[in-house]
């Protein structure tokens, strides 16, 4: 195994990922509480407990998923009760794609818990808030304009996958920098942030986004009538150093603090682990790998395809036993072209084999009498 879990039985300790430019398009919003001017990120010195080694059996046979797997992939698997983690290629960088708005949801209750902002704020989305792709809003903003709270905001970004309440929520609690700063300031390590959806995928078809692609089939008219030598440039260098990347072993750590209550309040955690419970998206990733009495709170992330391949494929989240134990669970496909059953059975046979490892020492545990 390659990662450096492995190799040197560290936790996450990894540098903030590369910061980006700061938005091109900030929208007005109408807080109740004036926000503060985004400021650079902190550089936060933070210690992270080393992580146990895990046992032999989840550790080979995340081993042998991952080295069996025909694509770039990263698997990062934490137990957040018992410290151990591992992982295969799991420091090294993914596209986030969708997954991406967990961090802008946990900027938004930040905001909350610090008074910034408040849940039930109302926004008004217009045609000039449309995004592109995944958006089921635009046929109530199409009907002249419609307003509704943060709150309703966040959940359909993150059960649905709305672009469009993604980046209108991103833009009402400080815009781009603010998710920037939210990572650094919390220290979740190799995780980057780019300038939100139509920046991110604009930038991944090798154009620069103009609002008139929003509506219909503009956008992607206007990629296909980029030559192939732009499209697959542009393709590749995002797969090579992708702008949102992010470390499967990173976010294995943030989703474990998540969990225990380390990065919001005890009422914004209770809330985004029961939105991401509720999440429609990739039913047969993660989730397909469910046994009965377990349950998973997670966010998917699916990219942009050129040619034969797909660069970003992704679901992460926090499996939870019947006994009340917990796990964060990363995979991440960086580059590949195998068909989507076969990357959803990688997804399934992590679970499976997180459940089976869990298994494993509960009986141990009641064989001795613990």
């Amino acid at each position: 195994m390659t990662s450096i879990w492995r190799r040197l039985g560290l936790g996450l300790v990894m540098a903030a990922g590369a910061q980006i430019s700061a938005s091109a398009a900030t929208q007005q919003t109408a807080p109740r509480t004036p926000l503060p001017k985004p400021q650079k990120p902190q550089k936060v010195a933070q210690a992270v407990p080393v992580a146990a080694q895990a046992p032999a059996y989840i550790r080979d046979r995340v081993d042998e998923l991952g080295r069996k797997f025909n694509g770039q992939v990263g698997i990062a698997v934490r137990s957040i009760d018992g410290g151990w983690a591992t992982g295969w290629k799991a420091d090294d960088l993914y596209p986030q794609q969708s997954v991406s708005k967990l961090w802008v949801a946990i900027t938004a209750l930040d905001a909350v818990d610090r008074g910034r902002v408040r849940l039930d704020d109302k926004v008004t989305l217009t045609r000039d808030d449309l995004t592109l792709f995944h958006q089921p809003i635009s046929a109530k903003i199409l009907g002249g304009g419609y307003t509704t709270t943060l709150s309703a905001l966040m959940f359909d970004a993150i059960t649905k996958s709305d672009n469009t309440c993604n980046d209108k929520l991103m833009r009402s609690v400080g815009g781009p920098q603010a998710v920037r700063d939210m990572i650094g300031r919390k220290g979740l390590g190799a995780i980057r942030f780019y300038n939100g959806e139509r920046s991110l995928q604009s930038k991944i078809a090798g154009l620069t986004w103009t609002q008139s692609y929003s509506v219909g089939g503009a956008f992607y008219k206007a990629r296909d009538a980029l030559p192939a030598s732009i499209r697959k440039a542009a393709f590749d260098r995002y797969v090579a150093d992708p702008y949102d990347g992010a470390a499967p072993s990173a976010i294995a750590a943030a989703l474990a603090r998540l969990k225990r209550g380390e990065l919001l309040s005890p009422e914004s955690t209770r809330r985004l682990l029961g939105i991401m419970g509720n999440t429609k998206t990739g039913a047969n990733r993660l989730k397909g790998g469910l046994q009965a009495g377990w349950s998973l709170s997670h966010k998917t992330g699916t990219g942009q395809v050129y040619g034969p391949y797909q660069a970003g494929y992704n679901d992460i989240g926090v499996l939870t036993a019947p006994d009340g134990r917990s796990y964060a669970v990363a995979v991440m496909i960086k580059k590949t072209s195998t068909p989507l059953p076969t990357r959803m059975t990688l997804m399934n046979n992590v679970v499976r084999a997180v459940i089976a490892q869990h298994e494993m020492m509960r009986g141990a545990a009641y064989a001795s009498g613990r």
